[in-house]
């Protein structure tokens, strides 16, 4: 076992392997840190304490670099030279505190022991960034597999990025994220890590990194801090999904299947009147049809803003995995990928390919103030899209893909993430999701009224007093609810 120097400072990546952004529905697109205690830095064949009252401690298998020679300022080509060794970490976490936290991770993720390092060190310049691979077990099952070609921001670039913010030295951990497959352990619990090259020559290793899991006793004292508190939300995350957390499916977030049902029998234009009886006028997505007829969509907002083109712009956001494959690649099931992209309609804002990739993750459609290329195949794949048009060009003509999860305009309407956006043949509206459930009852409920305002149209009455009702219509309507339709005596 190598003794690995107590660190200055630990930096650790909130997100960064493919596959656990796409677990985690949310893809960044740049890297984003924590800082973790150097106490918390515990040694192979050590425990773990999971504090009294607590119930979602979680392992992370990752790689750690061991900053060898002082960083600042370097660029990517050179970055690689300041690390001095590779090894495996644990980055814990304590889900009970993550949301006092607020994503400095503090608490949650700075308790003693919470990063056990080694047991043994890869020399860096013996091993291609690109080619390591780390892998976790639980009691003995392999829980995690993923290697460095997974990652959304490469090694070096992680040295590169916080050398331009402060200057690392020598000893200092960087912790390059965890891969899907991290989940919850329990006291007795034993969790092993590897990091190894097994492409490079001797296919060198850390060796297993080994902890278990004990029960504290200790309780937290309620006077002096936030308490231990989880939902449903931590639960899923902890675990690595809610049927793993032994969640049910129909508690999900987002819309209910019973008010997904709702919106789906309640016209846009029933809804948008609604809306306007509450205040709400500028809720319309104007100028989008659907490309196919007939077409319903009802889901939650996820959001894609795409900015004006620029040839600079487009060099830096355009290529590679950009904003919109991002956006397409992490939208979860029932939801609407929502695209500004200011109205201008003289380029595709997605085609078949990206259609695809929604259609299979289950997403509800798109809408997109802009136009779509492929439209016929897009059409042809069957997921909904509204927009201004087809146009064969594509995303350089016009647009830059930016950024995504974030409150856009889209056809003159604000919309934001979780938004509950509804459009038919009369067009696409967005609904305040707080607000979701009132209005498709009472556009339910006008349906039912203006219904039965054309049965007595249709019968030879007419409209004067009748749309909208007056008191002696509105007196027969009442009878008529009480009795039921069948009993109806108009």
């Amino acid at each position: 076992m190598t003794e690995i120097p107590r660190p200055g400072k630990i930096i650790a990546v909130h997100l960064n392997y493919l596959s656990r952004a796409v677990q985690r529905g949310r893809t960044p697109a740049a890297p984003s840190y924590f800082f973790k205690p150097a106490s918390s830095v515990g040694r192979s064949g050590g425990t773990v304490e999971r504090p009294a009252g607590t119930e979602l401690l979680a392992f992370e298998g990752e790689i750690a670099l061991i900053i060898g020679t002082a960083a600042r300022r370097v660029g990517v080509d050179e970055a690689w030279s300041h690390v001095a060794s590779i090894t495996a970490s644990n980055d814990l976490g304590l889900y009970d505190l993550r949301a006092a936290d607020k994503g400095s991770n503090v608490r949650s993720k700075g308790g003693d022991g919470y990063t056990p390092l080694g047991p043994g060190l890869i020399d860096a310049a013996s091993v291609d960034p690109a080619g390591l691979r780390v892998r976790a077990w639980v009691n003995g099952e392999l829980r995690q597999d993923d290697s460095t070609a997974g990652l959304l921001f490469p090694l070096p670039r992680l040295v590169a990025d916080l050398s331009q913010h402060f200057t690392l030295e020598p000893g200092d951990v960087i912790l390059a994220g965890t891969p899907a497959g991290s989940s919850v352990i329990v006291p007795g619990d034993v969790v092993e890590i590897e990091v190894d090259a097994p492409d490079a020559d001797g296919a060198p290793t850390s060796g297993r990194l080994i902890t278990t899991v004990t029960r504290g006793e200790a309780p937290f004292d309620p006077a002096l801090g936030s308490l231990p508190a989880v939902d449903d939300l931590q639960r899923a995350e902890a675990w690595g999904s809610r049927e793993a957390a032994g969640l049910s499916a129909d508690d999900a977030p987002g819309i209910s299947p019973e008010l997904r049902a709702k919106l789906e029998a309640a016209p846009t234009a029933g809804l948008s009147s609604q809306l306007r009886k509450r205040g709400l006028h500028s809720c319309f997505i104007d100028g989008v049809h659907a490309n196919i007829a007939g077409a319903k969509i009802v889901g939650t907002a996820k959001t894609l803003r795409f900015i004006p083109a620029r040839e600079d712009l487009f060099k830096s956001h355009g290529g590679g995995y950009n904003a919109q494959k991002r956006a397409f690649d992490a939208v979860g099931e029932g939801e609407v990928i929502v695209i500004e992209a200011r109205g201008d309609a003289g380029t595709g804002t997605l085609g078949d390919i990206l259609a695809l990739r929604a259609k299979t993750r289950g997403a509800a459609g798109v809408v997109t103030d802009g136009g779509v290329r492929d439209a016929d195949a897009v059409a042809e794949i069957g997921l909904p899209v509204f927009s201004k048009g087809a146009h064969p060009s594509v995303l350089g003509r016009r647009h830059v893909p930016w950024e995504s999860d974030v409150a856009i305009a889209c056809g003159g309407a604000a919309v934001q993430p979780g938004d509950i956006i509804v459009g038919d043949g009369d067009g696409v509206i967005v609904i305040p999701a707080d607000l979701a459930e009132e209005v498709a009852d009472a556009a339910l409920a006008q349906e039912d009224e203006d219904a039965w305002i054309a049965e007595q149209v249709a019968a030879g009455h007419p409209v004067d007093g009748l749309f909208p009702m007056n008191a002696q219509w509105r007196e027969k309507y009442a009878l008529r609810q009480a009795q039921g339709p069948e009993e109806d005596s108009a």
